[in-house]
């Protein structure tokens, strides 16, 4: 299916949605808090950076459900675990589709985790195989740990809450390599920035943050793709409607069938509602940006 015969599963432990239902833990692993600990060796360090990191929704137990409810609807808390359960006999099952991006024709991604099939996944995978395919020895970073969940990954990754190899725990805003990048990838993870967190201000504006700070660390003649979900965070959808991104390229696709992707315009795709016709997002944007100062 697509992709799926040239992968690996991965478990780390996923993000906001992916982290309301928690894979369980594997015997004979050592206890990451404890690991950290070692690595540090400051237990009271240790301590205060998890009681911090336990205040935020991505990491409490009491705020998810309500979020994941107001978020995704009351009925994907049945759906999503039956999904997961599911998911052997699901995947094998599912038809070959193919979607067109940029004038290209790509496989349609499915995989158990995160139900692919069932949500916009389908389609980013792919998109973001396609623009790693056209950088394979140069410099890249991705913003959010989505793609090592589905194959394993030699580039970066920036990620402020999920531990794993190669995974950098900062914050984009305060991140500074030694090295700059010819291509920076986002899979769905900008639309949670000032929405899904404690930002202080307004989400467009963090929104707008992050994207400069991802910019100043292109190269000259590098690129920044992300991929959102429209409907999801309505300050992101009235930067789109804006046209207030600043992107160099924008490309759109909208979901016509539970499995079916096809091209769009930036006012068909706006229209598209979030979670209400089909399950998560009904339209992504694939937005490109160039280096900046």
């Amino acid at each position: 299916m697509g992709l799926d015969c040239e992968i690996a599963h991965r478990s780390h432990e996923p993000r906001s949605a992916d982290s309301l239902f928690r894979a369980p833990s594997v015997a004979g692993v050592r206890n990451p808090g404890q690991i950290a600990v070692d690595r540090c060796g400051d237990v009271k360090h240790h301590q205060t950076k998890r009681k911090t990191l336990r205040k935020h929704l991505y990491n409490t137990t009491l705020g998810k459900l309500p979020w994941f409810i107001r978020r995704f609807g009351a009925r994907e808390v049945i759906l999503k675990p039956l999904r997961m359960v599911f998911a052997p006999v699901i995947v094998p099952r599912l038809p070959r589709k193919t979607f067109e991006f940029q004038g290209r024709r790509l496989d349609c991604f499915y995989h158990r985790y995160n139900m692919t099939w069932a949500s916009e996944r389908a389609v980013e995978i792919p998109i973001a195989k396609f623009f790693l395919d056209q950088c394979r020895h140069g410099q890249v970073l991705e913003v959010g740990n989505v793609l090592s969940h589905y194959f394993p990954v030699q580039h970066d990754v920036l990620d402020k809450f999920e531990k794993g190899p190669r995974i950098i725990n900062a914050d984009i805003a305060n991140y500074a390599p030694a090295t700059t990048y010819d291509l920076i990838l986002s899979i769905s993870t900008f639309e949670h920035i000032g929405f899904d967190d404690e930002a202080e201000s307004s989400s467009a504006r963090k929104i707008e943050e992050a994207i400069k700070a991802c910019q100043r660390l292109l190269k000259s003649t590098g690129t920044l793709v992300l991929t959102v979900p429209l409907g999801y965070n309505p300050e992101l959808n009235e930067m789109i409607r804006n046209s207030q991104l600043g992107a160099a390229r924008e490309s759109y696709l909208r979901r016509t069938g539970k499995l079916d992707w096809v091209p769009a315009n930036r006012d068909e795709a706006l229209t598209c509602p979030y979670k209400t016709r089909f399950p998560y997002a009904s339209a992504l944007l694939v937005a490109e940006f160039a280096k900046v100062g």
